[in-house]
């Protein structure tokens, strides 16, 4: 199936008792056995449950994967991810994560003896620099959360297979629609399907996406084993968004490329940042990687731009309308955020300074409302800035 189609129905099937067009939402935590140990595949909510698994396969099929696992958030997908090491093993993390990544590594994950080297993985030199006989993983957040730098997924895929290494991706801002990491040779991805995935602000969820068996079972032992797994009404109301995923993507991107034209031609701001714009110093990398199934070359609703203070972004900030203030990003709405003192507040103000993220940063998450109306609505915000 096309990517379109697959978004409507892979994993689902009509229900064979009443043919409901749309999957049930399974609401249970226990299934009945016949006799010990005798069931139909179902035994316990936290290891199985139908809709779940319907989500789980809809999205790896997305992704060009085989396995798809849900968890309860974003960082809870991370969390699994780095339990698939030990202590004294060491990965290569971009060093423009979100916030919460770089936290959950540093002050959860250092405790338990993992080794990190926070490095610009746009730099394959940095990377191939950084690699040691404890390396056991590069993550790479491509775009960056929120400079929007790039990696290039082909390059280092090749370098991890001649290093043995594992190549894990958060695919979050950009979704399966514009960017397919395994198709460049990762081996894990995965998402906070809390943002464009479910694309209405109203759950909070993560997946990873595997094609080998080996990697679907270490990490389909660790799902049931932690046991941080969605609940079956945010996995239905997931698979329900996932049917327009094509349409919201498209609608985003045509509304951010717009928007990031008008920033860039206002005296206010002296850097903006989307990698469909020519202006991008990696639009070159963009084009080759943020590619449509359709074969067409966009991105995502994620814009960035700097004004040169705190005080004139919070002065902007105040006075938007349309866009609501908040973290998060990807729904429908259009949201705006400052990151150093809300998505990235945890991540040290040396780190933020190394990767250029100052005080005057805004981050738009542009929505899918008219375009007249967002355009219209920073315009009087700008009003004497």
């Amino acid at each position: 199936m096309k990517f379109a189609t697959a978004a409507i129905h892979a994993g689902q099937e009509k229900d064979a008792k009443t043919g409901a067009v749309i999957p049930p939402i399974f609401q249970n935590s226990t299934y009945a056995q016949s006799g010990p140990g005798e069931h139909t595949g179902y035994e316990y909510g936290r290891t199985q449950n139908p809709t779940r698994e319907a989500m789980e396969k809809n999205i790896a099929e997305l992704e060009s994967g085989t396995h798809g696992f849900a968890f309860s958030s974003g960082l809870a997908a991370i969390s699994t991810v780095s339990q698939l090491f030990k202590a004294g093993d060491h990965i290569i993390s971009t060093e423009n994560v979100y916030g919460g990544t770089y936290r959950f590594f540093t002050q959860i994950m250092e405790k338990f003896g993992l080794k990190f080297s926070w490095i610009d993985t746009s730099d394959l030199q940095a990377i191939a620099d950084a690699i040691t006989p404890a390396t056991k993983m590069i993550f790479v957040e491509t775009p960056t959360n929120p400079m929007l730098v790039l990696s290039d997924l082909t390059a280092i895929a090749r370098m991890c297979r001649e290093n043995n290494l594992l190549l894990a991706v958060d695919n979050t801002f950009l979704s399966p629609y514009f960017q397919r990491p395994l198709e460049f040779g990762a081996d894990i991805v995965l998402h906070s399907t809390t943002k464009y995935l479910n694309g209405h602000s109203d759950v909070i969820g993560g997946i990873i996406v595997v094609k080998s068996d080996t990697l679907a079972e270490k990490i389909g032992f660790l799902q049931n084993a932690v046991g941080a797994v969605p609940g079956p009404f945010d996995a239905w109301l997931v698979l329900r968004s996932l049917k327009t995923l094509p349409l919201r993507m498209k609608a985003h991107a045509k509304n951010a490329y717009k928007i990031a034209e008008f920033l860039q031609e206002h005296p206010a701001f002296h850097t903006v940042s989307y990698p469909d714009l020519p202006s991008h110093p990696q639009h070159a990398l963009a084009m080759k990687q943020h590619l449509t199934p359709e074969g067409h070359f966009g991105s995502s609703g994620m814009v960035t731009c700097i004004v040169d203070s705190f005080e004139k972004a919070q002065n902007i900030l105040r006075k938007l309308r349309v866009f609501t203030l908040a973290e998060s990003l990807g729904g429908v709405e259009s949201l705006v955020c400052h990151p150093a003192s809300m998505t990235h507040a945890s991540v040290p103000v040396e780190m933020r300074a190394k990767i250029g993220l100052s005080d005057g940063l805004i981050r738009f998450s542009v929505g899918v409302e008219d375009i007249d109306d967002l355009m219209q609505d920073i315009d009087q915000a700008l009003k004497g800035v």
